[in-house]
């Protein structure tokens, strides 16, 4: 298991070295630990092993092609994102790699800023399909769709009312002043004089448990709010 300082760790198979030279020493730039193979059979060794957060793969590959090795990394069931590399630019290519399991498609040449966002984007969707699932009495809330069930009916959130739902359901219990919520969940200097908290906890709250006999949000008079069961 990677402890918790240590970088995420990118495999690059990339069979020009200049390119993956370039791709490598940038990446480690940006703070990631880089693997590199120069051909296709190497880079699937090395992928199948399951220590890569991600993997950069190069369609064009002496000895075994990118899709071969996307074809064989799927249908061994490493489930690491491909981003995959490519010359070619047409819309067939492009859906034959996405069909053979491909995450992303980069045409070259390409901008780094652009890999490295691609690549983010990528880190980020899958560590957002990891996150558990959060569940309060008969409230649900799923972080990696960012739906809010109310048994089964579903809520429509606004950004504000799910970062404010979001913190209580991960503090049930807890009496969360005013300061607390706004430490969390706003992200500009907080005007204590201001009501700004009450009335989306007012909104949240209508929107959660106006027609529920079980009422789930409380006020704690002179102190702030906290979600329980009564």
């Amino acid at each position: 298991m990677r402890s918790v300082k240590e970088p995420m760790r990118l495999l690059v198979v990339e069979d020009e070295k200049k390119v993956s030279s370039f791709i490598k020493k940038g990446l480690e730039e940006e703070g990631y630990a880089v693997d590199v193979a120069f051909d296709g059979k190497t880079g699937l060794q090395m992928a199948m092993d399951r220590v890569h957060d991600l993997i950069v793969l190069d369609i064009h590959l002496p000895g075994l092609d990118g899709l071969s090795v996307l074809h064989e990394l799927r249908m061994g069931k490493v489930s690491t994102p491909v981003l995959l590399l490519t010359v070619r630019a047409n819309i067939e290519d492009k859906v034959l790699g996405l069909d053979a399991g491909a995450d992303d498609y980069l045409t070259k040449p390409f901008a780094f800023q652009e890999l490295v966002a691609r690549i983010r984007a990528l880190l980020r969707r899958q560590t957002e399909a990891k996150l558990p699932v959060l569940r309060f009495a008969d409230l649900t809330l799923d972080p990696a769709r960012r739906t809010v069930f109310r048994g089964a009916r579903k809520i429509d959130l606004t950004a504000k009312e799910y970062g404010l739902l979001d913190y209580f359901i991960r503090n049930p219990g807890r009496v969360l002043t005013r300061t607390m919520i706004a430490d969390h969940v706003w992200d500009y200097n907080f005007d204590s004089m201001t009501n700004i908290i009450d009335v989306y906890v007012n909104y949240l709250r209508r929107k959660i448990d106006s027609d529920r006999e079980h009422k789930l949000i409380h006020t704690v008079r002179g102190v702030g709010y906290v979600l329980k069961q009564e």
